[in-house]
Parts: C-alpha cells; structure tokens; sequence
C-alpha cells in the first residue's frame, strides 16, 4: 500500500505553507498521496473555488493498524456491513469535529450520511487487506485566497484525529462491531429461510414498525409504541445464525390482504415489508422484517411515460382501436400506468406484489356488482386486479400482498387475511371465509383466462443519451429527480429507492450501461443481470464517472434501475416474446 507513495505529511505541510495567500488555483499541486505512517490520504481532486463542489479525499489504511479483526471482511456481507460500522463512525467523528475556516464551505468535512439501512458504498469499502474511507473536504480560503495554516491544521491535524476516532478500534469497539455485522447476518439469513418455508416475508415478534415522522425513517419511541407480535395461528419459527430461533409472523406465499380500520397500522406493516428487502441497522425496530429480495411496491402514476408494455392482461379494447399488447403513452392515467408498472416489475423477475389501496387507482382495483349492471363489461376495457390477482399467482407464480380498507370483495380472492387492530396483529382468515359467504357480493368474475407470459423490450442505446449540448448531464435531486441528458427522470412514485445515493448511483449505472449492456440486443432484464454480475465481482466502484471513485453512491436494487429507465421519456424499445428460459408458468428453469 504504501510502496508507490513517496511523498509524506511533512511534505503536505510545506506545500500548503508555500500557497498560503496566494489565488484558490494554487490548490492544484497538493493532488496526489501522502504517506501519514498509521495511514495514506489521497487527494484525488481539488476544487476549483472554495463555492465549487468539495474536494475528494481518501483514507487508505491496512486492516491489522485499524485493530481490525480477519473474520470482519471474511465475507462479502461482513465486508458491507464493516463498511457501514465504519462509515457511521467516522460521519459522527466528522460531524463532532466540524468547522468553518474561511469563505463558502472552507473547512468542512463531510462524509456520505447513511441512512437506517446497511447498503453496499462507494463511501467506505472493505477489501481484506485494505481499506479505504472516501470523503469530502472544503479547502480553507478568504475569499479566493488560500488560508495555508488553517489547511494545515484540517488536513495534517484534524485529519489524524478523525482516524484515530472513528476508525481505530479501541477493545470495547470489537463487540459493537460484531453486534453489527450479527443483525446483517441474522436478516440475510432470515431472508433466505423464507423460499424453504414457503413464505414472502416474515415480521419478528419485538418489531417497532412505526417511524419517527412523515419525514423521518427512524424508529417511533415512547411509551405508547406497540411491539409487533405475531399471531399464534400465523406464527413461525425462523434459524438465525446469531439469534437462534426467532418468532415471528409468516406470510405465506399467494393473496394476503391486510386489513383493519384506518390508523391502526395497516399501511405501516406494508411500508416496512416493502423496506424488508434491505438489512437493517441495529435499533432500527425492523431488524427482523424481511421480505423476498424481489418484491417490489406497486402504485398509480398519474402523468408518467409507458413505452410499448404489454397491459393486455390488464386492459384491453380501448376507444381508438389502442394497441395495449404494445402501450405507449406520455400520459398515463392512473389505470394504465399502474397496470404498466406491474408488467414492468414482473418483466425484471418480480416474485411479489405489494399494494395499497390508498395508492391504487380505484377503477384497476375493482368493479362492483352495481358498477358491472350499469356498464357491461363489453363497454369496460379494465379488468381489474381482483379478477387477475389468483391468476398471477397460478399461473406465473407471484404472490399479492394488499392493504385493503374498503374494497370488501377482496376477501373472495383471499388466501390468508391479517387484520390490524391498533398496531396488534390478527388472524382474521376464518372470519373473513365466514363473512364473504355470510354476505356474497353478487360480483361476476372477469377473468379473461390464463396470465400470459411477460414479453421482454431491449431498450434502443441511442435513446438513452445522458448528454445535454456537449456535455454528459447526469444529476440526482434527492430520491425523488434525475436529471438525465436533457430530460427529468420522476422518481417519486419508487417507493424503495431509499437514500439519495442510491439515486446518483441509479444515474452511474445507466451511463455505464448505454452502449456497454444496453446494446440494441439485450433485453432489459438482460442487461441489468449483466451488469449486477460485474459489480458482484468488482463493487460499485465500477460505475463511477471518476478515474479515483468518490464516496458517493450506494447500491439500488436492479428493480428500482430499471424502473428509471422504465420512466426516462426519450426511451425507445424493441419488443420480445417471454424470456428465454421460462416455461409456461413462467418460472425460470
């Protein structure tokens, strides 16, 4: 690590008082590495003013001079989850240590903030035999004028004592640590117990589901917070390899509804399985929610681009003879654009459905018996999910997990049904048997037969242009925005994108794709598989605009990639049948 290093701390302190008063420019000649002894900081760019985007740093330290212990980067999940320890540490260090030394930024360190769940980052990374700190520093200046001393004291003083804090560890350090990468352990291992126990998530009893705020995605506390248990009808026994057993609810495989009144904690239980498909920190409350690593949260999306998806199984017959095996629109209503983003997640390999009936649009969730009198179906180019969701299920095997607070026909479709009841958790699938045949609907199924299998699009790379003028344009705005070229990629309604950087990855991983995956002949589902593989063997850093990755990306699930090329307005496609490799039920084989 530090053989090709040849310059050292005295060195970075006599260049910053050689530019001490002279123009921000000056900045230029610290790039480069500098040999600390315990550790090497890399400068890998300055700003160009101290108004500009921060300077990229990098800490680069051997694991036996962090006390670090072999077993914590033995595996790739312990590597992730080290990364995140550590990355918390030195976000707070740097935090308690900051201060402003001039104009603009000058003297701030800043680090990318994680959020409530341990995602792969470019912002700490984890080999066995090295690890880098990626971070970001305001370089101290008056005006435009370089404040020397005061860099001295940031970069050669400051700097050494944030790595002594937050990544050296003291003897109490080892077991948080472990504590740590236990809970990632526990949940990846509760994870992948739930295909073997025939079930789409699981909810540990203990669970603080409620959050903090509408604006906040930390835990609810205080005396009135309900700890979520489990049914005994409904009850399972997980392994976890640190835990033990754990108990918990289990939701089976095929149509769940979960119902109750309003405020009792329905669309609280679906918020935290959709974020069941990442691990979670210790003390967040849903260290034991996970939920199949595929499922993916469906909404209406009033307004949003479709380009050629098949909602056939969905809609069909519509006015001006519209061809829904092939649907495009730049507007879609919130019947067809719910109905696309079905399609567009069973495309990439969806195995579960989760709906709210508070997102949904009413007329693709259900037709009563008194709306079938008055329009006959003839006249009606929506069947809706009602009549769809047990043939999703037979036919192409993906489960249905749905809030549902008024649409009391669901019960007929129904194979297991929770019932809330102020936070608390209920079996109510006996009684709502008894109900549906005490109080039949008279509703006359529309089923229009088997579900189909998904065709598959390959995207046109020359429709996926991140250039604006002459230069690329590619910019995340939180988890919501990317612009992307000339267009605004609207990511509002992905409801499990779930930290910013996810997002500026998301933007990365596009660029990196054009041309390289998306080439004109793989499809989607394709070329996102490709890409997922390369970064399983060679990290996120792989994507990176930068010759040296900054610390700014984490990594999104192919579901949410997908679902902003799915939403980029320029896109164009090809069309396929089904996937290679799927037989009539359309599992892979």
């Amino acid at each position: 690590m530090r053989a090709t290093v040849t310059r050292t701390r005295d060195d970075l302190r006599q260049i910053l008082g050689r530019i001490d008063g002279r123009g921000y420019p000056a900045y230029k000649d610290i790039a480069g590495s500098y040999d600390f002894g315990s550790f090497v900081l890399a400068i890998d760019h300055v700003q160009g003013d101290p108004f500009a985007a921060p300077s990229r740093l990098r800490i680069i330290m051997a694991p036996a001079r962090m006390q670090l212990p072999d077993w914590a980067a033995a595996t790739p999940l312990r590597r992730t989850a080290t990364a995140d320890w550590l990355l918390r540490r030195f976000h707070r260090a740097a935090g308690a240590a900051a201060a402003r030394r001039g104009s603009g930024k000058s003297g701030l360190i800043t680090v990318d903030r994680p959020g409530q769940e341990i995602l792969p980052r470019t912002a700490c990374v984890v080999h066995p035999h090295r690890v880098e700190v990626r971070f970001f520093a305001g370089l101290p200046a008056a005006g435009r004028r370089i404040l020397g001393r005061q860099a001295i004291e940031m970069l050669c003083q400051d700097v050494p004592r944030l790595v002594e804090t937050a990544l050296v560890l003291k003897p109490g350090d080892h077991r948080d640590l472990e504590r740590h990468v236990a809970v990632a352990e526990d949940q990846a291992a509760l994870r992948e117990a739930l295909a073997e126990h025939g079930l789409v998530a699981f909810v540990g009893d203990g669970a603080i589901l409620p959050r903090e705020s509408g604006v906040s995605d930390r835990p609810l506390r205080g005396p009135r917070v309900i700890p979520f248990t489990a049914p005994d009808s409904l009850a399972v026994e997980l392994d976890t390899p640190h835990r033990g057993k754990v108990r918990g609810l289990g939701i089976p495989r095929g149509v769940t509804l979960i119902v109750g009144g309003g405020y009792h904690g329905k669309s609280t239980l679906l918020r935290a399985l959709a974020r069941g498909v990442y691990d979670h920190i210790p003390g967040d409350g849903r260290e034991l929610v996970v939920t199949d690593p595929t499922a993916v949260k469906i909404r209406a999306e009033d307004g949003r681009r479709i380009e050629q998806v098949d909602i056939s199984p969905f809609i069909r017959n519509l006015p001006f003879d519209a061809d829904t095996r092939r649907f495009s629109t730049d507007e879609a209503s919130g019947s067809t654009s719910q109905a696309a983003n079905i399609m567009e997640a069973l495309e990439l390999g969806a195995r579960v459905l989760l709906i709210d009936e508070d997102t949904s649009a009413t007329n693709f969730m259900i037709r009563d018996r008194r709306m079938q009198a008055l329009v006959s179906k003839d006249r009606e180019p929506i069947t809706p999910f009602i009549d769809r969701v047990r043939a999703l299920f037979r036919d192409r095997g993906v489960s249905s997990i749905l809030v549902v607070g008024g649409a009391g026909d669901y019960l007929d479709v129904a194979d297991t049904v929770i019932r809330m009841d102020a936070y608390r958790a209920q079996d109510a699938t006996a009684e709502a048997r008894e109900v549906a045949a005490r109080f039949p609907t008279g509703r006359i199924a529309e089923d229009p037969g088997p579900f189909p299998p998904v065709p598959q699009r390959v995207p046109l790379p020359a429709s996926l242009d991140p250039r604006r003028g002459a230069k690329v344009k590619i910019r995340a705005h939180g988890t919501d925005e990317i612009t992307f070229g000339v267009e605004e990629i609207d990511l509002s309604a992905v409801e499990q994108l779930v930290d910013p950087s996810q997002t500026r990855a998301v933007g990365a991983m596009i660029r990196y794709m054009t041309g390289r995956y998306l080439d004109g002949r793989r499809t989607l589902r394709e070329a996102l598989e490709a890409l997922y593989a390369e970064l399983d063997e060679h990290g996120l850093d792989r994507v990176s605009p930068f010759p040296t990755p900054a610390g700014d990306l984490a990594l999104p699930r192919l579901f949410e990639v997908g679902a902003a090329i799915n939403r980029l307005r320029s896109l164009r496609v090809e069309v396929r049948g089904p996937a290679v490799g799927e037989d009539s039920r359309g599992h892979t084989s």
